[in-house]
Order: C-alpha cells, then sequence, then structure tokens
C-alpha cells in the first residue's frame, strides 16, 4: 500500500496572520530599546529570522540579547490577537481526511509557536522550530513530508532541497513571480485553494503509480464483478497493457444477483477484453455454508482457486482484485485473506487509491459505474449462523427486486434486504426515512410475497457492512 500522506506546512503568514502581533512586538521591544524601529518596512519583510530583520537596526553584539527579550515579550503582546488565515483549519482537515500526518516547521521559536497552534487548535502532529530556508529539509525528510506549504521564496527552497512537492500561497510578502522563479510548482491564492488542490494532486499522483504497476505486471485477469471498483481496475489495465494483455472474470453462482450480470458483461466487453464467466460452486465448501463470520474467506478462496488455473492457461501473468485502500484499514475482511494467500495482487490499494478517489477517477473516465451503489453479494445479507442455502439467496434477491419496484418513485440508491433467520430487515437510504405509511405497507408486502413471513424496516436505514455490527 502507497506510504502515509505526510504535508509540512509553514507558520508565519502560511497558517497565521502573525504581522499584526509582530508589529506589537516590535515596537514594545524598540520603546524599551530607545530604538525607532521601521515596524511597517520591517513587517513586510516577515519570513527571514528575527535577527536578520535586527541586523540593519542593531549592533551585532546586541542583537542575541534583543532577539531573547522580543521572544519573551511575544506571549504577551503576539498571541491572543493572532488569527488564523481563512482556510487553514480546512487545509489541515483535508490532509486529515486523507488520513495523512500534518508537521509545521517554522523559523518561529519553539515555545512561541506551539502557544499559537495551542490558542487556534491547530490539529498537528509535530512542530519544529528555528529552522530557516534549507535548513527546514532535514525535518521535513525526517517526517517523510512529500509537500511542503509556504509563503516565502525560502520555503521553497527547504521543500526542493527535502524533494518535496513545493505549494506556496500567496498570503506572505512574496510575489507569485518571485515564487515561481525561486522554482515552486504550485502557486496558489490562499489556504482556501488547497483541499481542492491536494485532492487533485493525490489522486493524479495514484494514477499515475496504478497505471506504472500495471505496465510492470505485464498482463493480469481482473476478477471482475462489474462494481465500481473492479470496473475501474479493468479500465486502468485496459489502458496500461492493452485490452490484448488483460481479461476480465465474473464468477458466476448463487450469491452474484441476476441484475448484476448483464450489464458488468456490455461494460467489459465495451473495452474490448475478453469476458470470462466460469462457474464457481462456494456453496460446496462447508465454511460457507456454515455462514459464520469467516464466512468471505471461503467465498474469495473459490473464486482464486478458481480462477488462478484460467489465467496461467491464458497465459496472463497475475490475478487482480478490486480491493481498494479503504478496505484494507476497514477492519474485518476475511476475504481479503484469502485473496492474499493466493497470490492475487491489489493495484488499487497498492496505489493508495481510496474508494471516493475510485469514484472520482471513474467519472473523469467517464465510466458508467462512478456512482453505481455498491453491491456486495447476496450471501452478505445473510446474518452470520444462518446456513447459507440456494433458496435463502433466492428470496433475498426476489426481495430486493420487489422493493426496488415498491421504491422506484422514491429515488432509492441503496438497499439491503438482510435475512435475519426468523424475519427479514430491509435497510434503504436514511434520506428517504420514515416512509410514508401506504409506501411502507406496500414494501412490506412485497417483501412477504418474495418468501420472508416476518419483516420490518430498519429505522437506521441503509449501513454497508451492518450485518458485522453484531461480530
Amino acid at each position: 500500500m502507497a506510504d502515509q500522506l505526510v504535508v509540512g506546512f509553514d507558520l508565519d503568514m502560511t497558517l497565521i496572520d502573525t504581522a499584526p502581533g509582530f508589529r506589537d512586538v516590535l515596537a514594545a521591544l524598540g520603546g524599551e530599546l530607545g530604538v525607532e524601529f521601521p515596524v511597517e518596512e520591517m513587517t513586510k519583510q516577515l519570513g527571514p529570522p528575527l535577527d536578520m530583520l535586527l541586523e540593519p537596526y542593531l549592533d551585532a553584539e546586541a542583537i542575541p540579547a534583543a532577539g531573547d527579550r522580543f521572544r519573551a515579550l511575544y506571549p504577551d503582546h503576539a498571541i491572543v490577537g493572532t488569527s488564523a488565515f481563512h482556510g487553514a483549519h480546512e487545509a489541515i482537515a483535508a490532509v486529515r481526511r486523507h488520513a495523512g500526518r500534518v508537521v509545521v516547521v517554522t523559523g518561529k521559536f519553539p515555545a512561541n509557536a506551539q502557544l499559537h497552534l495551542d490558542h487556534l487548535a491547530f490539529d498537528v502532529d509535530h512542530l519544529e522550530g528555528w529552522v530557516w530556508g534549507v535548513g527546514k529539509a532535514d525535518a521535513l525528510r525526517r517526517e517523510g513530508a512529500t509537500i511542503y506549504v509556504g509563503d516565502h521564496v525560502h520555503d521553497v527552497e527547504g521543500a526542493l532541497a527535502a524533494d518535496a512537492t513545493s505549494v506556496s500561497v500567496l498570503t506572505g510578502g512574496c510575489t507569485r513571480e518571485e515564487l515561481e522563479a525561486a522554482g515552486t510548482h504550485v502557486v496558489l491564492d490562499s489556504l482556501e485553494d488547497f483541499p481542492a488542490w491536494l485532492d487533485q494532486h493525490l489522486l493524479d499522483l495514484r494514477l499515475a503509480a496504478l497505471d506504472e504497476d500495471l505496465k510492470r505486471r505485464g498482463s493480469v485477469l481482473v476478477a471482475y464483478s462489474g462494481g465500481a471498483d473492479s470496473a475501474l481496475l479493468l479500465a486502468a489495465a485496459v489502458r496500461a497493457l492493452g485490452p490484448d494483455r488483460v481479461a476480465a472474470a465474473t464468477g458466476y453462482s448463487h450469491s452474484l444477483p441476476m441484475s448484476e450480470r448483464d450489464p458488468a458483461r456490455e461494460f467489459a466487453e465495451s473495452l474490448g477484453v475478453e469476458v470470462l464467466t466460469p462457474e464457481t460452486h462456494e456453496m460446496e465448501r462447508e465454511g460457507y455454508r456454515a455462514n459464520a463470520g469467516d464466512r468471505c474467506y471461503f467465498c474469495k478462496a473459490e473464486l482464486l482457486d478458481v480462477l488462478t488455473p484460467i489465467a496461467a492457461e491464458r497465459g496472463l501473468a497475475h490475478v487482480a482484485t478490486g480491493t481498494n485502500a479503504d478496505d484494507l484499514v476497514a477492519g474485518f475482511r476475511p476475504g481479503i485473506r484469502a485473496a492474499a494467500e493466493r497470490d492475487a495482487i491489489t493495484p488499487l490499494a497498492d496505489a493508495g487509491l481510496t474508494k471516493e478517489q475510485v469514484r472520482v477517477a471513474s467519472r473523469r473516465w467517464d465510466l458508467p459505474t462512478w456512482d453505481k451503489p455498491a453491491a456486495a453479494c447476496l450471501s452478505s445479507r445473510i446474518a452470520y449462523g444462518v446456513e447459507v442455502t440456494p433458496l435463502r439467496l433466492g428470496r433475498v434477491e426476489r426481495a430486493e427486486v420487489a422493493v426496488r419496484a415498491a421504491l422506484a418513485d422514491l429515488g432509492l440508491a441503496n438497499l439491503r434486504v438482510r435475512d435475519l433467520g426468523d424475519r427479514a430487515s430491509v435497510e434503504v437510504d436514511a434520506a428517504l426515512l420514515p416512509l410514508a405509511p401506504e409506501v411502507e405497507a406496500g414494501l412490506l408486502d412485497a417483501v412477504r410475497v418474495a418468501g420472508f413471513d416476518e419483516v420490518v424496516v430498519d429505522p437506521r436505514g441503509f449501513r454497508s457492512g451492518s450485518m458485522n455490527e453484531a461480530l
């Protein structure tokens, strides 16, 4: 799987507007020293270390003591009145949304920098202070930062020295032309533009990594369910390798709804790849029928045991599944373990592509599956501990077809009819609840006709993987 995202941020004039506080402290220092500092001019130069700013106005031997006094005055004059720039908290939240770490690397005195972070409630993993220019590179490399956001040409120097992507904002004293001349990769007007840029940047990187990975593989048989993940993987494989070195295989069994079969085949055929539909016999595996918490292990084992020799017969180097990066951290996933034991590859997860990114990329590529609701196999509807049988799978499928028909006018997207053994529980999009009494009555009748004697509508609505709650 891709390495964890780590983003570094400068502090002064990047995350926070330190200009007002700097003016106040400088004025207080000047009053104590009897020096009339050109406060406005010096404030416009914010960025370099304090000692450099004081050099033109104080004797060299006086600068260390003046710097110490500035830092001592700072907490009382510059913390409370300093505000975060618009978009600063949202920029950090964007990193968190991608499960990333946030580090602040600044030339500021560390104790005062921490006061700002605490006062403004910035969610930061690590603070590195008193580093400047290329000196920031050591901290960025040590923390594993691949992106550094700053406002000054010297922030650009630090990012480039660390081999990180340099992102510059125009909230400091440097112009776009100065930042570009320094070699920054990106210039944003402010941090308000950062979340959208980060989303795009990571998607581009991860799609490029996916393409490179598939090209190295040489040829693949895609375990293709017709869902958004495996559809994107199939399309990416064709882009990287060409249709002659790619095949799609959909295992046909009682657990695959009939409604899924034709659309899946049509999409795969539209890419020009060979479409295989071998039968799988997971029902013959005792562990699958028993339907304990590890049922998916036996289902995936059966699928891979069928597909692996097919791939070998066709000279395809790998069997690839549509496992994404979210799946790897989603907790209980015995099917992933079964596939790994059989050497199946997971290109989407290896590239770090999340479910959201799969959908965004699919839309970018005009794939019809970009907004397709999740469609787990029918056996996932049967409560753990209740035996999986063709009869139970069949009535679940009939019930879901009937519910979709009953709610066709409501814009239903997500649906599960859960077989709880002695009754059925229907989960629909929470936004549709509560249903009108007459609509709910029609829904319940439709599920009873499908083969369930007792049925209720779950008031919590659709929840992917809700059966795992019992585990």
